[in-house]
């Protein structure tokens, strides 16, 4: 029996939704963090697919997309059914050496992630208006940091949500090029695969990015965060009458938030195919360099709005980055944390925030080659992720920790698939290492 079901058969008077009935009120952690998947570095991820292999590697989103949700909204289950995030959880019921393990490598690789981010976005930034590389990469990293830091939470959400909006950038250039829409749609309908080190090694990459580790401990802490920045809420293992209403809210935020995603995701890879595929330009590393790559083929146009695109998701993804890393390592050493809190209520919280971005920024201006560092995050990222999401598997199934609110039935199997094709990814990407 589904969970929403026994919910209700189990509490039959229902509390008032804590959370107001609109549709932008309803929407929250999971539209955010399906925002924030479409980083610069996620869309260098989506160009250089659509350029190497064409529309013929679409499908992957339709595959990715179900994934997605049952992780995303189990992730959700835990922060909203707890009160605390994945590593409040793991370092009240695992052993400190797997809760310190998977915080270090998560800070390592959002780290270096947002040093990735930074630099295509000053590489966008000056290929529109021209301009030193550092002097953006610094503005961008005070932006980031000043508006989580000193903005209001509730205002900073609202924030955050408005900037989803800006990657609807990537759908109009999908209208500015000229897209062979059967060619299009038959390569997301109907599997192509290619037995190439080139296919697996982007398929592995386009798995790393839908799927990984900071997105999980983002979302489980932002809905924690809800319950103790709004009073009506509680968590549920205290309030267990709100359940129905949350986990009808936690999925419809889920599956709109990841098919969001997969939606920008597919437009990147269709404008992609469409234009430097079809003109022979497969050497597509980064984000910067597809925007560039499109500017002689299909004009100004196209390539000013995906540059734009490259800054804004760029500002929307490096706090989430740094803010996730902060929660993990805030969490796990039972700081006072959370964005809803006062600066100087949470000094380490916000500290560590900022140093993750302080650091990102300074890994552009070091002779680490941030191309090179995003490839060894992916592998970082993959090796966090198979044994994250097998502790959220075995969490969310033990009472003591979830009451009865443990995950049961298709989203359970889902949750399980998605972790076994994770660690098939990973074993796959070991094997690419010595074919």
């Amino acid at each position: 029996m589904d969970e929403l079901t026994a919910s209700k058969k189990n509490q039959p008077t229902s509390s008032v939704s804590p959370v107001k009935k609109t549709i932008l009120g309803r929407l929250g952690p999971g539209l955010i963090t399906g925002a924030s998947d479409d980083d610069p570095s996620g869309i260098g991820t989506y160009s250089q697919a659509g350029a190497q292999l064409g529309f013929g590697i679409g499908w992957t989103m339709l595959l990715t997309y179900p994934l997605m949700v049952a992780i995303q909204e189990i992730s959700a289950r835990i922060g909203r059914t707890t009160g605390h995030g994945i590593a409040g959880n793991l370092c009240r019921h695992y052993p400190n050496w797997l809760l310190q393990s998977i915080v270090t490598l998560l800070f390592i690789a959002n780290t270096v992630n947002i040093g990735a981010d930074l630099s295509a976005m000053a590489d966008a930034t000056k290929l529109l208006i021209g301009g030193p590389t550092v002097l953006y990469v610094v503005l961008f990293a005070a932006i980031c940091v000043i508006g989580i830091v000193f903005v209001n939470y509730d205002r900073y959400a609202l924030i955050l949500k408005w900037m989803t909006l800006s990657l609807f950038s990537y759908v109009a250039v999908v209208f500015a090029v000229q897209v062979p829409w059967a060619e299009a749609l038959g390569g997301v309908l109907v599997p192509r695969i290619v037995w190439s080190n080139e296919f697996f090694t982007t398929l592995l990459a386009i798995f790393g990015t839908t799927i990984s580790p900071y997105l999980f401990f983002w979302q489980a802490s932002e809905e924690a965060e809800e319950v103790h920045a709004n009073h009506r809420r509680k968590s549920l293992l205290r309030a267990p009458r709100q359940a129905v209403d949350a986990f009808s809210r936690i999925r419809a935020d889920t599956l709109i938030g990841m098919a969001f995603s997969n939606v920008i995701a597919l437009a990147i890879i269709f404008a992609t195919a469409a234009t430097l595929n079809k003109a022979g330009i497969t050497d597509v590393v980064t984000s910067a360099q597809a925007a560039e790559a499109l500017r002689p083929i299909v004009g100004d146009f196209a390539f000013a709005i995906f540059a734009f695109g490259i800054v804004a998701t760029g500002l929307l993804a490096v706090p989430i980055l740094a803010g996730a890393a902060a929660y993990a390592i805030g969490e796990a050493r039972r700081w006072p944390v959370g964005l809803s809190r006062r600066p100087k209520e949470a000094v380490a919280f916000y500290s560590t925030l900022a140093a993750a971005t302080g650091l990102g920024a300074a890994i552009t201006f070091s002779p680490i080659d941030p191309i090179k560092a995003l490839y060894w995050t992916a592998v970082v990222n993959g090796a966090v992720a198979v044994p994250v999401m097998t502790v959220m598997m075995i969490m969310t199934a033990q009472p003591k920790v979830m009451g009865d609110f443990t995950v049961k039935g298709w989203l359970r199997w889902l949750g399980w698939a998605s972790t076994i094709a994770m660690a098939m990814c990973m074993v796959g990407m070991l094997m690419s290492w010595f074919m």
